[in-house]
C-alpha cells in the first residue's frame, strides 16, 4: 500500500470478508460498513460499496475531505450484515503520515 498522508482524498480502502479461510460472498449484504479508529480513539463508521458485485467478498470506501484528519496509527475493521449472517472482519492497522507544512 502506498504511504497515506493526513488530509489525503481519494484513498481507497478495501475489505474482504472471509468465512474461515474461504472468501464469503456478500452480494446480498444489507449493510457494508468500514470502521476506522483514529489515533485519538474515536471510531468513525463509513458506508462501503461493492468492488464488483459482492461475490468476491469485497467492498470498499474512498476517502473524502476531512476523513484522514489525524496523523498516527489508525485501525480498520469491516462489518457486514447479510440475511442469514452478520459479523466483523479482522482488524488491520495502517499509518497516516504528517505532511510538510
Amino acid at each position: 500500500m502506498p504511504k497515506i498522508y493526513q488530509g489525503d482524498i481519494g484513498t481507497v480502502f478495501t475489505v474482504t470478508v472471509y468465512s474461515g479461510s474461504e472468501v464469503k460472498p456478500i452480494s446480498t449484504a444489507t449493510t457494508k460498513t468500514i470502521k476506522f479508529k483514529k489515533p485519538s480513539g474515536e471510531v468513525v463508521n463509513k458506508a462501503g460499496s461493492f468492488v464488483t458485485d459482492g461475490s468476491d467478498g469485497q467492498y470498499q470506501y474512498t476517502t473524502v475531505e476531512g476523513d484522514l484528519d489525524e496523523a498516527g496509527d489508525w485501525e480498520i475493521q469491516g462489518y457486514v450484515a447479510l440475511p442469514d449472517w452478520s459479523g466483523h472482519t479482522e482488524t488491520d492497522t495502517f499509518p497516516v503520515h504528517e505532511y510538510l507544512s
